[in-house]
């Protein structure tokens, strides 16, 4: 029997009820997620759960979640889950008639700019980025007037009309090996001023930094992180380098989303702090139920804005899509393109 009836997934409007269907049908998630989210919240979020793991099916659609989201989403409906990386690079090989990207909007315009035949919606078109708006194409054409010849990298939290603007693109993963592929001595780096100072620590490249920030990982302190050494010396800290420098200085661990991921899983401390945004401890402590996080509730407002409910009606109505004018989206689909050549070599 349907855990939804057809009127209810056409509608958008009907209530949905914790039967004990729905309840069957969500239990196996719920087991695994006992851990971070209370007993007393699951008969709120698994009727949606059930419901959008149907439609679903019935749409031929498949959910990308980011680390950031809310482990109900992550956990609970995403088919494919990562960092900006992992998302651009599984969006490629999608064969699903239709995208829910389960982000902010410059994640879902990759999605597109890489799947360009495909319906790719977001549940919320005004999930934004401080990042993505802290540099406009413009500004970028004016650097390279101001430094001519010199090569432009790019960070994918950037719209796509600032992407299109420039050379290649890269992620916190890998930069890096980015920056240096290029063979310049010099090189533009946009728009995260706190992990351009830290490429740039790690290269002989000389990078022309943008003064662009993360709203989540700028607030972070190194008094924060003096904290949870005074109240637990054992812990092991893990910082996301868009974090301030003297952050980065106090951290035990620097690196991207899926390398504070991977370091998690080969050194399995027993207690550990991630200096990123909130809701990936809540995920990765679903994988590690052992290993005692520490959480630092900084929460990206953007983020938020992506809920159970509205992927729902996202699903059911097929908004809200994201489109890319031609003439954009032929340049942003390079640097991309150019960005996950790297990656392969």
């Amino acid at each position: 029997m349907s855990t939804l009836q057809g009127s209810e997934l056409s509608s958008g409007r009907a209530g949905l009820a914790y039967t004990s269907e729905v309840a069957r049908a969500t239990a196996p998630i719920y087991e695994r997620l006992h851990g971070v989210i209370p007993q007393i919240e699951w008969p709120v979020h698994a009727p949606l759960i059930a419901a959008i793991n149907e439609l679903k099916r019935l749409r031929s659609a498949i959910i990308l979640a980011h680390n950031y989201q809310t482990p109900e989403i992550f956990h609970g409906v995403a088919d494919l889950t990562g960092d900006s990386l992992a998302l651009a690079r599984q969006a490629v090989d999608t064969d699903a008639d239709v995208i829910v990207l389960c982000g902010v909007h410059f994640m879902a315009e990759t999605a597109k700019l890489v799947n360009p035949e495909k319906t790719v919606l977001i549940p919320d078109f005004e999930a934004g980025c401080s990042l993505a708006a802290s540099i406009t194409a413009e500004d970028v054409r004016l650097l390279r007037q101001r430094y001519p010849g010199v090569p432009v990298v790019t960070y994918v939290n950037t719209s796509a009309a600032v992407k299109a603007e420039s050379d290649i693109c890269c992620t916190s993963a890998n930069a890096l090996k980015v920056v240096e592929s290029l063979g310049s001595e010099r090189v533009i780096f946009l728009p995260d001023e706190f992990l351009g100072n830290y490429i740039a620590s790690q290269t002989k490249v000389k990078l022309i930094i943008w003064k662009g920030h993360c709203e989540v990982h700028e607030r972070f302190t190194a008094e924060d992180l003096c904290v949870y050494r005074q109240q637990y010396p054992d812990i092991q800290i893990l910082a996301h380098p868009e974090c301030p420098p003297d952050v980065l200085v106090e951290a035990d661990f620097i690196g991207s989303t899926s390398g504070m991921i991977r370091h998690v899983g080969e050194e399995r401390p027993q207690r550990v702090v991630m200096i990123t945004e909130c809701s990936m401890s809540d995920n990765v402590a679903v994988e590690y139920p052992e290993i005692e996080f520490i959480r630092p509730c900084n929460l990206c407002p953007h983020m938020k804005r992506i809920t159970l409910p509205k992927i729902l009606r996202s699903l059911q109505d097929l908004e809200y899509r994201v489109e890319v004018e031609p003439e954009v989206a032929d340049g942003a689909r390079r640097s991309l393109e150019r960005m996950l050549e790297v990656g392969r070599s």
